[in-house]
């Protein structure tokens, strides 16, 4: 568990360096999915089981565009006039309404 926490914190801390200097660079590291990888490895070493890995994989396939919408008001914030905060409550407001209208709407989970 301690590994996940120490790569996360190494993500974090690349990210913010790198987008003090070369704010693509930084993005192109927010992109690359390091987390799901390593959730992904972590998952198949405790279970062994690539039914529960699919099953993981395809829902995360789902959400990850659900979640998109959070970057809307940050990427509009300047010309919209909204500040870091409120534009970074607004984003977690949207992407919250897309990803609770597909719990809500969407098919239901299967075991």
């Amino acid at each position: 568990m301690w590994w996940r926490a120490v790569i996360a914190g190494l993500v974090i801390a690349g990210v913010s360096q790198l987008a003090d200097r070369f704010p693509r660079l930084g993005a192109l590291l927010l992109t690359l999915p390091v987390v799901s990888i390593v959730a992904f490895v972590a998952v198949w070493n405790k279970e062994q089981d690539l039914a529960t890995v699919s099953r993981l994989a395809r829902e995360t396939l789902i959400l990850v565009p659900l979640g998109l919408p959070f970057f809307v008001p940050l990427t509009f914030s300047q010309r919209l006039g909204i500040g870091f905060w409120g534009s970074f409550a607004l984003g977690i407001f949207l992407a919250s309404i897309t990803i609770g209208l597909w719990f809500w709407l969407g098919p239901q989970a299967t075991e």
